[in-house]
């Protein structure tokens, strides 16, 4: 049975997200603050984590931040408030792999980790033999699609997870216009619109601070205004 830790000191919200996620098969089990949470996680076989951002003792984004020194690539969904932007953006950059923010439906919350263990399986699943060794250049940049690294003019660029598989994403879809809902279907797994999909424009951002030498004028990740956003092959070489 799928193990869902729900981390959050508020006790209302964690009745409501054990029951409804009981309700629909999972085993859930619970901490009030980022120390525990991370006690349990490091005890037990936890498959997806719903973390709070603002919690006692060690805050959401610590504990990520923790995790993910630690190598350890569990899904994280972190719980925002609707005026947490930087928390957000913040906990994003560091490897979560999604938000919501509250107030939110429990069916909105079960979606999101339905599709961020979809996800996570899907990888775990592949086997060497499975994937296409290659690396491709796209002008001063180079993605290795087996060893998921990225460098550019020969070094690497650090990227968080969601970062490379939004920028693989693109460069395997190379010249074609993606929507920001294709985008957030593709690379988070499920379909939302409105607010969901500014998750994918500050990604987006992001990465042309870390892989563009002018992140306003991009080579590689190009808007399309009235349609979505573009990988191009770079013509700077």
């Amino acid at each position: 049975m799928t193990k869902v830790l729900v981390v959050d000191d508020e006790p209302s919200l964690q009745t409501l997200l054990t029951y409804n996620l009981k309700k629909v098969g999972f085993d859930v089990v619970s901490a009030t603050d980022g120390k525990q949470a991370l006690e349990i996680i490091h005890q037990n076989d936890i498959d997806v984590v719903l973390l709070d951002v603002m919690l006692p003792e060690i805050s959401g984004v610590d504990v990520t931040r923790e995790l993910r020194a630690e190598k350890n690539q569990i899904p994280i969904i972190m719980l925002t408030a609707l005026d947490d932007e930087v928390d957000k953006v913040v906990g994003l950059e560091i490897g979560a792999d999604d938000y919501v923010t509250k107030p939110f439906s429990p069916r909105e919350v079960i979606a999101r980790v339905h599709a961020v263990l979809r996800r996570f399986n899907q990888k775990s699943e592949t086997s060497p033999e499975d994937s296409v060794k290659h690396i491709q250049s796209y002008g001063r940049l180079s993605i290795d699609f087996d060893k998921m690294v990225v460098q550019f003019d020969g070094e690497i660029v650090k990227l968080t997870p969601k970062e490379y598989e939004l920028l693989a994403y693109m460069a395997e879809r190379e010249g074609r216009v993606l929507s920001r809902e294709t985008i957030l279907d593709g690379v988070w797994g499920y379909e939302f619109s409105g607010p969901d999909t500014r998750m994918v424009d500050m990604h987006l951002s992001h990465l042309r601070d870390k892989i563009e030498l002018d992140p306003k004028h991009p080579v590689y990740l190009k808007t399309v205004r009235g349609f979505g956003y573009r990988f191009d092959r770079s013509h700077d070489e």
